[in-house]
């Protein structure tokens, strides 16, 4: 059989590829920095800490109630973050039995003094730590009556606001401040808002006569050389309140705003020992109900209680001639 097949004629084979050109030289690529980091800053402790002590040294008891966060810093403690180097971090778990223990031993009294020896503690006997933050809040008992006497142990809950407290210690320097959550306070006139601009997106009237409402968090800083010389802590704490509570009431408020400086202005004129005074207060906003659709008149007795949005009022009240001590607000959030 014959093989039909031929060879690819020469004039028609497809000619060889050309060789590309060479590619001119380039620099090699740089390569990228490496990524570095460092460790900023950080503190450690134990949160919310649930301590009640109770008195029993005679047929009358007292109750004590708080909730103490302890948080310890130093330079020291940054290898424990970097390699798991735990050879100078005191643990949690010990700092929590050292607020049952110090209860147990030295009692509490204010909350304020409390935390300053916790705090000295935690410095000294740790030598490597730097500083530390020991907050608290109080929660406040009264004693239950019957048949017109308090009872010796019998005790109820009270609800006007809850006693707050931090102490700083920065090295040699101590910072204390007391303060105040959840005081919520209502006057149903003696308030007005107007005069405010008005743009395009202004629909809010105004008004000469309005339900006041807020819930009052505040925070004092002692001066350090009244915590040096001593205080008492209860007693300040309790007229702090009394005034700023007779301040809300009497002051005819054109605004919040005038009324948080007021109340910051009369518990610093009364007590020496109060450098500063901040603020956060948001506006309980009380809007009348309009009852027309059902035939009825509502001369300003009937309000719808709007829990938000809301406005947020914050502000300090400083007395003149005193320094700023920024350290003394180091992780006390919410305050400007």
């Amino acid at each position: 059989m014959t093989d039909t097949s031929t060879a690819p004629d020469s004039a028609t084979a497809t000619a060889p590829a050309t060789a590309p050109a060479t590619a001119p030289a380039t620099a090699p690529a740089t390569a990228p920095a490496p990524t570095t980091v460092h460790l900023g800053a950080n503190q450690y402790g134990k949160a919310e800490v649930r301590l009640v002590r109770i008195t029993r040294d005679t047929d009358r008891h007292e109750i004590e109630d708080l909730t103490v966060t302890t948080q310890l810093r130093g330079t020291a403690l940054a290898d424990s973050y970097t390699d798991g180097d735990n050879a100078k971090v005191l643990a949690t778990d010990s700092q929590k039995n050292t607020v049952y223990a110090f209860a147990r031993e030295h009692g509490v009294h204010s909350p304020e003094e409390f935390l300053l020896r916790l705090g000295r503690h935690f410095t000294t006997a740790f030598d490597w730590y730097d500083g530390a933050t020991l907050s608290a809040e109080q929660h406040t008992w009264e004693r239950i009556t019957v048949a017109g006497r308090e009872h010796d142990h019998a005790f109820v809950r009270a609800g006007a606001g809850t006693r707050t407290a931090v102490v700083q210690v920065d090295g040699d320097d101590v910072h204390v401040i007391a303060g105040v959550t959840d005081l919520t306070v209502l006057k149903s006139t003696g308030s007005e808002f107007h005069g405010f601009p008005r743009d395009g997106y202004t629909t809010l009237a105004e008004t000469d006569d309005r339900i006041l409402a807020t819930s009052v968090t505040a925070r004092w800083r002692y001066l350090p050389d009244a915590v040096a010389a001593g205080i008492d802590y209860d007693a300040v704490h309790a007229g702090v309140l009394a005034r700023m509570l007779e301040t809300f009431a009497d002051l005819h408020s054109f605004a919040l705003q005038q009324t948080l400086f007021a109340m910051g202005r009369t518990a610093i004129e009364a007590f020496p020992e109060i450098a500063e005074v901040r603020f956060s207060m948001p506006n309980k906003h009380h809007f009348l109900v309009d009852l027309a659709p059902f035939g009825l008149d509502n001369p300003g007795e009937v309000f719808f209680a709007a829990d938000r949005p809301y406005g947020l009022i914050s502000g300090t009240v400083v007395r003149d001639g005193i320094e700023d001590a920024p350290a003394a607000w180091l992780a006390v959030p919410g305050f400007v």
